[in-house]
């Protein structure tokens, strides 16, 4: 039997690179392959969903924004979809004022108004040393970018029920930019999820505790 293909997408004005060192071990774990496209914009995101193989379900997720339109797209295509590994969603529905949604929409005001070395002069680690890369990578597309994910829908509770399928998700218990909260009740509402946590010493690379969530709701 081939190897199963998980899809996965970056959060906001992150990166494929991040993608990959999260999830590909978690997932070789599992006898399953990640496919982790170059995308930046939000179109670019859903378009990846859209051009993923036709011929049988699949499963996909991603980081926070990468989750929110992974989830979307499997509530309007559930023919397409086998299951979720979800990261870390920010907001359910409109953001209002979601903690995610104000950081992005601060930081392109400073990228805009006083550059990008000083929009990341105040991260330090192992973030500043991945927006760093995936910031610059982004280039003239990176406030464009940080605006429209502020903008941005997650599916609601009642879209996220509709979801007869094996759910993994990791959720953060003192992220204050992606509330536990969030994730719980994602996890709540989805009738195959299984929820694990974990804490921001253990970032990043705990976040791929979510493959085993999905195998384990399965």
């Amino acid at each position: 039997m081939p190897a199963e293909t998980v899809l996965l997408l970056p959060g906001t004005a992150s990166d494929e690179v991040f993608v990959r060192s999260v999830f590909a071990e978690p997932l070789s774990q599992v006898d399953a392959v990640l496919h982790a496209p170059r995308v930046r914009t939000l179109r670019e995101r859903l378009t990846a969903l859209e051009n993923a193989p036709a011929g049988h379900p699949i499963v996909v997720g991603g980081v926070s924004l990468g989750a929110h339109v992974a989830a979307r797209w499997a509530v309007a295509n559930p023919d397409r979809c086998a299951g979720l590994v979800l990261a870390l969603p920010a907001w359910t529905g409109a953001p209002d004022g979601a903690p995610a949604a104000l950081a992005a929409r601060a930081s392109a005001q400073v990228v805009r108004t006083r550059g990008l070395a000083t929009a990341l002069s105040g991260t330090s680690g192992w973030l500043h040393d991945e927006l760093t890369r995936a910031w610059h990578g982004y280039g003239e597309q990176l406030v464009p970018h940080l605006e429209e994910a502020a903008e941005s829908l997650a599916p609601t509770l009642d879209e996220l029920g509709s979801l007869d399928v094996p759910v993994g998700i990791v959720g953060c218990t003192d992220d204050p930019v992606h509330p536990i909260a969030v994730a719980r009740a994602w996890a709540q509402a989805l009738p195959r999820a299984v929820l694990v946590t974990t804490t921001l010493d253990a970032y990043p690379h705990a976040l791929g505790r979510a493959v085993q969530a999905w195998r384990q709701a399965r």
